[in-house]
């Protein structure tokens, strides 16, 4: 499952917000699904060890993540401590240097009943977060990187 969408900054620019897990990262997260948000270790890039609150439809968990930088400058990843689910951000350069694709996908290797179950209801309810993440982010990089709004 995955979302993708637009952003107006450079892709330096928009990964290093994702990257900054003491500012920018949790500056962009919905409240309403992400309450709180704590750093156990780092707080930029791999490495980084995360906890946060996150409120599904009719439940609350507690998520406990390590970053990753498989490809730095491009791809992030936080792996689920817990059940192994792998959230990935991808961000690309397109045409205009000034404007950013970034993705979000979350992938789930939880075997039998219980993991066909979240493969199978977590897609919508995660589109609707990543959306709202994804806008979050592009009015952060408006404010933060405002030269790529006046530029146009």
């Amino acid at each position: 499952m995955s979302v993708s969408e637009e952003v107006s900054a450079p892709v330096s620019a928009v990964y290093g917000v994702l990257a900054d897990y003491r500012e920018g990262h949790p500056a962009i997260l919905p409240k309403r699904y992400f309450p709180w948000f704590a750093i156990e270790e780092g707080g930029t890039g791999a490495d980084t060890v995360i906890r946060f609150g996150f409120h599904l439809p009719g439940a609350r968990r507690t998520v406990r993540a390590l970053v990753a930088e498989p490809e730095p400058g491009r791809v992030l990843t936080e792996r689920d401590l817990d059940n192994g689910a792998v959230t990935r951000f991808l961000v690309e350069s397109t045409a205009d240097e000034w404007v950013s694709r970034v993705t979000i996908e979350t992938t789930w290797d939880k075997p039998g009943f219980a993991g066909w179950v979240e493969r199978w209801l977590a897609p919508s309810f995660l589109r609707r977060v990543y959306l709202e993440e994804l806008s979050n982010l592009s009015v952060y990089c408006r404010l933060r990187f405002p030269a790529s709004v006046v530029r146009q």
